[in-house]
């Protein structure tokens, strides 16, 4: 249920995990990754005062390496098993990083799930200001790149108009694009055009139909879409 740079994340966090001592103020290791697939780790900190959690220290170690946004988080134990963030963790993670993905155990197996399903319904810290992230598979940098395919309609996904960085996974990989996002659009499979696909580089909207349905096969004819319309950064 991982993919290839969610187990190079959970294999981090378990090596961390090996160099706790017994000492009962460490018990907990985290890694962090970034958008170049950079891995920062931690170890937390117990103390009655509230010491922080791994994934808090993680943070902290990663923006002291000028990491930027954070787009996966996973903790674990001393002995290696994944443990899902407590809620503080989750709503710093929702404020600071929304974007992130956070791996947590399930009843067959980790997986690797966007932080905000959760934290439903949570609390938005009105000062925060967070970078943004928006995801794409790897087959798509060239063409964005090169100003090729300059929209994605996407489905239950919170992005929000202004600068973001796109972040391209390919297997072991991590690219990333500087972009402006410059405007959302509603939309639903019944109402896509011929415009709206050649957007994305299709040909006609029966070919983007068709590729949403393989990103996300439970869609229906009515159900909302979002046509995010962007621009590369120069």
């Amino acid at each position: 249920m991982l993919h290839s740079l969610d187990r190079r994340l959970l294999r981090a966090a378990r090596d961390q995990a090996t160099h706790l001592t017994g000492d009962p103020n460490h018990t907990v290791a985290a890694a962090a990754m970034d958008t170049l697939g950079r891995i920062h780790t931690g170890v937390n900190v117990h103390h009655f005062t509230g010491g922080p959690c791994a994934e808090l220290v993680a943070l902290g170690v990663a923006t002291s390496a000028g990491a930027g946004p954070i787009v996966k988080m996973v903790a674990v134990g001393a002995d290696g098993s994944v443990m899902p963030p407590c809620g503080r963790d989750r709503q710093v993670l929702m404020d600071q990083h929304p974007d992130c993905e956070v791996i947590v155990p399930t009843p067959d197996g980790e997986t690797a799930i966007p932080v905000r399903r959760l934290l439903p319904f949570a609390y938005i810290h009105p000062d925060s200001s967070p970078e943004r992230v928006v995801w794409f598979d790897g087959r798509y940098h060239a063409a964005i790149a090169a100003g090729h395919k300059t929209a994605t309609t996407r489905f239950d996904d919170p992005i929000a108009v202004g600068a973001a960085w796109f972040v391209f996974e390919d297997a072991d990989t991590l690219k990333r694009l500087r972009a402006e996002i410059t405007s959302l659009e509603p939309r639903t499979m019944a109402t896509l055009t011929d415009d709206d696909a050649r957007l994305e580089g299709c040909a006609a909207a029966s070919e983007l139909r068709d590729g949403l349905r393989g990103h996300y096969p439970d869609l229906a004819e009515d159900s909302p879409l979002t046509l995010v319309r962007f621009r590369i950064a120069q």
